[in-house]
């Protein structure tokens, strides 16, 4: 039988008489943030929060498609900041597997985003009601 000591010196018996080969039992399973960490993220959560915020409320660009360009690009911004600060997420963690989810995480917001601005764009332009000048002349 195999007792194996944790850092703190405490045994732990597995029972099945095989070695711990790093299987992911409390030994180095990734970055646990620290306090200065998760105060980042929520610092610049915020920010990407009251920006677009500011930007719709002062009317900063004269193109409304100019702000919600902007308002998309921080909103991507953000997701990638709480997949870093808050879950974690890097090239170490679970041998590049967090950092791939990431990667694919990235490429669905910008499939879902820029598949969201053509569907509206062309919904606003095709599906637009006559102006009164073309409805005098409809049957």
């Amino acid at each position: 039988m195999t007792v194996h000591y944790d850092k703190e010196g405490h045994g732990r018996d597995h029972g099945h008489g095989h070695d711990d080969h790093g299987h992911g039992h409390g030994d180095g399973e990734g970055p646990h943030s620290t306090f200065k960490g998760y105060m980042t993220g929520f610092v610049l959560a915020v920010i990407l929060t009251v920006v677009p915020f500011w930007l719709v409320m002062g009317k900063v660009f004269d193109k409304p498609s100019t702000t919600a360009l902007v308002i998309l690009g921080l909103a991507a911004i953000q997701i990638v900041v709480h997949m870093i600060y808050f879950l974690h997420m890097n090239t170490k963690v679970e041998g590049g597997w967090s950092m791939l989810a990431l990667i694919f995480t990235i490429v669905l917001v910008v499939i879902t985003l820029s598949g969201s601005i053509w569907v509206m764009y062309h919904l606003n332009t095709n599906m637009m009601p006559p102006s009164a000048h073309e409805m005098k002349n409809m049957p």
